[in-house]
């Protein structure tokens, strides 16, 4: 059971071995796309699950009679869920060996809806993958194995979720055959370590300038690129999706969101110095990186701050 891309990798490593059999893939339903006369555009794992000719049952309701329904009727042994919707007990305990998840951290730490996104946004130079089995409280269940990774000091969300969806599909595919073999030697979760990654939302993805710039960087490639952290500029929303930091010559402003142009370098004042933002959108714009933007935008004399 999966949905955007990251799940990929993790199906098409266990439909690649002889071993195992996938009786069914559940994943979400199509998506409109923009155009009265486009078709609908299939998940990422529905158009992996066709090209690999299995069969795949669509939902927008795990609690659906019919859905649990369907689930029950396939009689499956062990089910696997990798960025999927969170699941009732009437399903995910249809499974007789039981069911297990692919979760984008170092569990307990990072419980939640965007382990990758806050791992990095504050500043972890590790993470990795985890396996465990399915529970009533999300993300607490028995770890079936770990899989650790550092964390570039460059690095990107976007970036780091490729990465980890490829280790966990190793990680899922190892998980199946402990289970298969009854060698899973799980470990509970130490509730009193864990930590939070809610959902991204506009209100927690707005920069705040007033932060060190080391936070600021790692909030920016946190959010990369999408959600994308934002701020406004002349009343506009303004998506930063690069930016790095930078010793500058010039006189720091002291005054947090201060934007300084120097020749096609744009670059803002955090509470302890300056970020150069490199790759950006206005609201209305194209993405463009700071050079492009530079070229189209007169400044009228007065300071800029960014808010």
């Amino acid at each position: 059971m999966g949905t955007p891309s990251f799940a990929v990798p993790s199906l098409r490593a266990i439909a690649a071995e002889k071993e195992f059999d996938v009786v069914l893939v559940v994943t979400g339903p199509d998506k409109p796309r923009r155009g009265k006369h486009s078709e609908p555009e299939p998940t990422a794992v529905k158009s992996a699950a066709l090209a690999l000719g299995l069969p795949v049952y669509e939902t927008d309701d795990v609690e659906d009679p019919l859905f649990e329904e369907k689930v029950a009727s396939c009689r499956a042994d062990i089910m696997v869920v990798a960025a999927f919707r969170i699941l009732p007990p009437s399903v995910y305990t249809k499974a007789r060996l039981g069911s297990f998840n692919l979760h984008a951290s170092l569990l307990p730490a990072y419980r939640g809806a965007a382990p990758i996104n806050w791992a990095i946004i504050r500043g972890e130079r590790e993470t990795g993958v985890t396996t465990f089995f399915l529970q009533e409280r999300v993300d607490t269940g028995n770890i079936i194995l770990k899989e650790k990774t550092s964390i570039g000091p460059e690095e990107h969300a976007f970036g780091l979720a490729e990465r980890l969806s490829c280790i966990g599909a190793g990680a899922v595919v190892e998980s199946l055959r402990l289970i298969a073999s009854g060698n899973a030697a799980v470990s509970a979760q130490d509730d009193a370590r864990a930590t939070k990654a809610p959902k991204l939302t506009r209100e927690n993805t707005r920069i705040v300038w007033s932060r060190p710039v080391s936070s600021l960087h790692d909030f920016i490639r946190g959010l990369a690129l999408k959600p994308a952290a934002w701020t406004t500029f002349e009343g506009k929303t303004m998506k930063i999706f690069r930016a790095r930091l930078i010793e500058h010559s010039g006189t720091w402003a002291g005054n947090p969101g201060t934007v300084l142009i120097d020749g096609n370098r744009f670059f803002v004042s955090g509470s302890d110095g300056w970020i150069e933002v490199l790759s950006l959108q206005l609201e209305g714009k194209k993405t463009m990186d700071a050079a492009e933007f530079l070229r189209g935008f007169r400044q009228t004399g007065e300071p800029l701050v960014l808010l």
